[in-house]
């Protein structure tokens, strides 16, 4: 039987017990509605979430997947289409647009950061590339200005994956807000998470609203007449409304997140470490604390031995997945991506975790490391 880590990689009994007494209220009062699909615990909650990230609408779905698919399908991509995506992120980002059946074309991040490069993007742009998907990776929002301006220069949408960023602006524009739309998840571990999962989906596009609500229930927005092909991708009353009371607190948390990844920034030998680096002219939220190491796998090993959990953020790139073989790329195909993701390791973090526990990844982290 594996035992309890001393430092855990995230504390979720920890995040959601500090907001039990509401959350028991909310379940009871869910309970006694008898409404539990599209009703009014969904409304409250896209209409707290679109002013905090200041747009005019969200739309609650089923998950953070889902969310970018129907921004996607809602916009008429698909078949013979492309649309440009990072080569260093999450596999979700790149199934979000192959769901569609257009053709990914990733670009890879910048040298200095886990971002894409917005200077690659350019060269990438093709006649049937119809949309640029930006990721806000680890909660560091994307240099969006170059990119919107790319876009504009070329008529193509920008859409945004915010699954890891909730609450992090660029330019003192909240992520959420900073393209045509953008898709969240609302995954447990996440910034701001649920007690399952759920995703939702900001814009100011009205048009696009009434495409995605249609889509998301089956292609009906009166029950049983059905207008288009759709999908079963509703956010339920209960994800809602439990989010809705842990979004009161997410900036504050955030901050809490900030004072620790920069308490892992101060005490982090940059000898054998390198850390992550925030842009100016963003906030960063630090959904996770990525360190690149040398000898990964065995400083993860050591680490564990130790009692500490971390997580690798992400061992395999998606172009080496085995789920995209079929597009003919190898190991070379994107170096920078390949390096990182060789490098990555994701230290313990939460809104919360105290300095004793820190103190004690960074000595144990040390100890490691002196092993050569």
């Amino acid at each position: 039987m594996r035992l309890k880590p001393i430092v855990p990689f995230v504390d979720l009994e920890y995040v959601n017990t500090r907001h039990a007494a509401q959350l028991k209220k909310v379940f009871e009062r869910v309970l006694c509605s008898g409404s539990y699909i599209l009703g009014p615990e969904v409304t409250a909650f896209e209409h707290d979430f679109a002013n905090f990230c200041g747009t005019k609408y969200a739309v609650g779905v089923s998950n953070g997947l889902d969310s970018l698919f129907l921004i996607l399908k809602a916009y008429g991509i698909g078949v013979g289409d492309e649309v440009i995506v990072p080569s260093n992120t999450y596999i979700a980002t790149w199934l979000a647009v192959s769901r569609t059946g257009a053709k990914v074309q990733p670009v890879e991040p910048t040298e200095d950061g886990f971002n894409i490069d917005p200077t690659r993007i350019k060269p990438a742009i093709t006649p049937r590339t119809k949309a640029i998907l930006v990721v806000h990776l680890y909660g560091e929002a994307v240099e969006m200005t170059p990119i919107n301006k790319i876009a504009e220069n070329f008529n193509l949408l920008v859409i945004e994956d915010g699954a890891q960023a909730h609450g992090a602006t660029y330019r003192n524009r909240r992520v959420g807000a900073l393209g045509h739309a953008a898709g969240f998840s609302l995954y447990p571990s996440k910034n701001l998470g649920a007690l399952g999962d759920g995703g939702i989906i900001t814009t100011d596009d009205a048009e696009l609203v009434d495409r995605i609500r249609k889509l998301l229930n089956y292609g009906s927005i009166e029950k049983y007449y059905n207008e288009v092909r759709g999908y079963n991708c509703r956010l339920d009353e209960l994800q809602a409304a439990i989010t809705r009371v842990k979004l009161k607190t997410l900036d504050k948390d955030n901050k809490l997140r900030s004072s620790s990844a920069n308490w892992y920034s101060k005490h982090l030998c940059p000898k054998h470490v390198i850390c992550p680096s925030g842009s100016m002219s963003s906030r960063h939220v630090w959904h996770l604390f990525v360190i690149r190491v040398k000898n990964r796998d065995r400083v993860k090993e050591g680490l564990a031995k130790l009692g500490i959990d971390c997580v690798i953020h992400y061992p395999v790139p998606p172009h080496l997945q085995v789920a995209y073989k079929d597009h003919g790329w190898t190991e070379g195909s994107f170096p920078i991506s390949e390096r990182y993701h060789s490098e990555v390791l994701s230290l313990p973090l939460w809104p919360g975790i105290t300095t004793e526990k820190q103190r004690y990844v960074v000595e144990s982290l040390q100890k490691v490391l002196a092993l050569g």
